[in-house]
């Protein structure tokens, strides 16, 4: 694969001319960055593997009864649903991801359910969860400042941890900052239709940032250097 040379203006690399027209726009990676905080954005591969592997250290996976766990709706809060999981005395928060596998473990339309009231949705998902077939479920669990069950699948899953996944690519990319031929991507200017691949990596234009979801499941955008 040969990459076009950047054009150049005294000397200094002004980007590459890019063709829109060769390509599809993804409308949910761009929502997902643009929903990111700060402190999930990372300046380079490094600063990411160091956060995600700190979450995986601080999580616990295991195997529970569907029978066992207790659906509630947060008494401080009664639009929001909370989980009482076996050997586990607080509540645990379903992020959205794991709200999702839940349901479509018990059989539940996650959408319908998001638009009833939580004591409503509760009924159905408990109904769910005492009828479900499969009687077992792997969950995995975080603390960090409030418990999450960031992720419920069949008791057989096995699991690719995100630093994994970052360690991997680093083996390629190095930390993404421009220390081999592959960095966290520029800027398109979608006046000119060029983009700068050379611009800084800051909070703005990093494309590196810790979903709620798996990283596996989400794009790796990288620019390569000639």
């Amino acid at each position: 694969m040969t990459f076009p040379s950047p054009s150049q203006s005294a000397g200094k690399p002004q980007g590459y001319k890019v063709d829109i027209s060769r390509g599809q726009r993804i409308g949910r990676v761009s929502s997902e960055w643009f929903s990111r905080p700060d402190d999930e954005r990372f300046l380079s591969l490094g600063d990411l593997y160091e956060t995600v592997r700190a979450r995986a250290e601080a999580a616990t996976a295991r195997t529970v009864e569907t029978r066992a766990i207790r659906v509630e709706a947060a008494a401080d809060n009664p639009e929001r649903l909370s989980l009482i999981l076996p050997e586990r005395p607080e509540p645990v928060a379903p992020t959205h991801w794991s709200f999702g596998q839940l349901c479509s473990l018990v059989g539940a339309p996650a959408g319908y359910l998001r638009q009833l009231p939580a004591a409503l949705a509760g009924i159905n998902m408990q109904h769910g969860l005492l009828a479900h077939r499969g009687e077992l479920v792997k969950t995995l669990e975080t603390g960090d400042g409030r418990t999450e069950l960031r992720a419920v699948t069949g008791p057989d899953y096995g699991r690719i941890w995100d630093h994994e996944l970052v360690s991997a690519v680093m083996k390629i990319a190095g930390n993404g900052t421009g220390d081999t031929r592959w960095k966290v991507p520029g800027l398109l200017d979608w006046t000119t239709m060029r983009h700068d691949p050379f611009v800084e990596v800051t909070k703005d234009t990093t494309t590196l940032y810790a979903p709620e979801r798996p990283l596996s499941q989400h794009y790796c955008a990288f620019s390569i250097l000639s």
